[in-house]
């Protein structure tokens, strides 16, 4: 099977995604360059063994991997497959055989992120995400960058008289390279809060004017008097910026006022090391609003699906990876797909995907799925 594409371009596709590693191989490989070089973004679909498909894939190929693995011995999916191994041991292996194919294949400005569930034995919580996250990190050196915590506020039923209800995941951010990932921060920044004028004066979104700023100044017995006129003078600055709507907001920490953010030790703060030589320092957000916290509040998905795949993650868990790690020329990758909700999520932000699963049933989920919306 060939790629139908010119010569020159074929080459140059070949080259770069190979690039003297595993080259490009079996139907599912010529499948997806094909799908990389064509204009269109509908979604990929393979079917078949994670592994035995992404054997198949050029190296360094894909931007942004996102998946939710079937979780060890809580139920059976269709296909069977992972999931089911008789021992959480061998659940852990064989999802590192695959995690080490798919960091073969992601590029070194890649990221994957890894949403997984722990499993209970004997009445004993197994710890298998940070059994899993601590062997990619030790034995096959991905670099985490981020544990997430799921907060799905309600859960499922729980009838156990001995222990509290779960209703959190982790998700796990890993990188191949730390100092050349790619990640837009802005795009996944909310909208700031804009200031507003009261009484003449600047007010932040959050009430800050500057008028008690001032004031602790003034009053201070910790700072010296060329301190005062420094610090009034840098606190008029930034109300200036904050006028002009280049600084929706910020705080200012005084000596002897407010406490300094992580330490009070200049020899292991440099925010601790200014307040000592300067006497204060600012804290500015970003005029683009502030980025999400390691902790999200979603809902798990309720009924789509449910006839025929009994755990679908929600798409608002999507969202902030695809935007923040994939280019808008990139393709996410989802190894498990299920019934594809990482590659619905990631057509509607206009990126190419593929997803791979076990179950033609699925698959067929999917596609219909997915079509609905293209």
């Amino acid at each position: 099977m060939a790629l139908n594409l010119p010569d020159n371009r074929q080459a140059e596709w070949l080259s770069s995604a190979s690039a003297g590693d595993t080259p490009v191989s079996g139907s599912a490989g010529w499948e997806f360059c094909r799908y990389v070089q064509s204009p269109a973004i509908k979604p990929l679909f393979l079917c078949g063994d994670s592994y035995s498909i992404l054997q198949q894939l050029p190296s360094s190929s894909i931007d942004c991997a996102m998946t939710s693995p079937p979780y060890w011995g809580h139920r059976e999916y269709d296909g069977g497959g992972i999931g089911q191994e008789s021992s959480y041991r061998e659940y852990i292996r064989d999802l590192l055989s695959i995690f080490g194919e798919l960091r073969r294949v992601l590029k070194p400005t890649g990221s994957f992120w890894l949403n997984i569930g722990d499993s209970y034995q004997n009445k004993r919580l197994l710890g298998i995400p940070w059994r899993v996250a601590l062997a990619m990190i030790d034995d096959q050196g991905w670099i985490l960058r981020n544990e997430v915590i799921w907060n799905k506020v309600k859960g499922g039923p729980d009838n156990s008289k001995d222990k509290l209800r779960n209703i959190h995941e982790q998700v796990f951010h890993f990188v191949k390279d730390s100092s050349s990932y790619y990640y837009d921060a802005d795009a996944i920044r909310s909208t700031p809060r804009s200031s507003k004028v009261v009484n003449g004066a600047v007010v932040s979104a959050t009430g800050v004017s500057g008028i008690r700023y001032k004031r602790q100044i003034e009053l201070s017995t910790e700072l010296s008097e060329s301190e005062k006129v420094a610090a009034i003078a840098a606190l008029d600055k930034v109300l200036m910026d904050m006028s002009r709507g280049e600084t929706p907001d910020f705080r200012m920490i005084i000596r002897g006022e407010q406490r300094t953010t992580h330490s009070d030790s200049g020899s292991v703060s440099g925010r601790a090391k200014e307040l000592q030589q300067k006497g204060f320092y600012f804290l500015k957000y970003h005029p683009n609003g502030s980025k999400p916290s390691d902790v999200w509040e979603i809902i798990p998905e309720d009924t789509q699906g449910r006839a025929a795949h009994f755990a679908p993650y929600p798409e608002d868990l999507c969202k902030i990876p695809i935007l923040a790690t994939c280019p808008l020329d990139g393709v996410v990758l989802d190894p498990f797909c299920g019934t594809g909700t990482t590659m619905q999520v990631a057509h509607s932000l206009s990126r190419k995907s593929v997803g791979i699963d076990i179950s033609q049933a699925y698959i067929q989920i999917a596609k219909e799925r997915c079509t609905l919306l293209l």
